[in-house]
């Protein structure tokens, strides 16, 4: 065989290799971007979450002081957090 042949053969080889492994870390970068940007999307729901349930205790705790503890304000707190979370799981 050739030495110009083989030289063709090997860089026709060798392109298709780097075009295939550029095409797979593409790909795999844009899942991984996807995934982020589902990952950013849940922690945004989290801390908007996580501001509503303080405020339901800061509440919880505004009845406590004033009437002292009954398990009315414990319920009432648990049924609040726990429509809040059913809901969102309906949607």
């Amino acid at each position: 065989m050739n030495d110009f042949l083989k030289m063709d053969v090997f860089f026709l080889v060798s392109t298709l290799a780097v075009i295939v492994i550029a095409g797979l870390l593409a790909f795999a970068l844009v899942r991984v971007l996807r995934i982020l940007r589902r990952v950013e999307e849940i922690s945004e729901t989290v801390s908007d979450e996580a501001v509503l349930v303080r405020a339901d205790v800061a509440e919880m705790r505004a009845n406590v002081k004033q009437e002292g503890f009954k398990m009315l304000h414990l319920a009432r707190f648990a049924r609040k957090t726990a429509s809040r979370f059913m809901g969102e799981k309906k949607k």
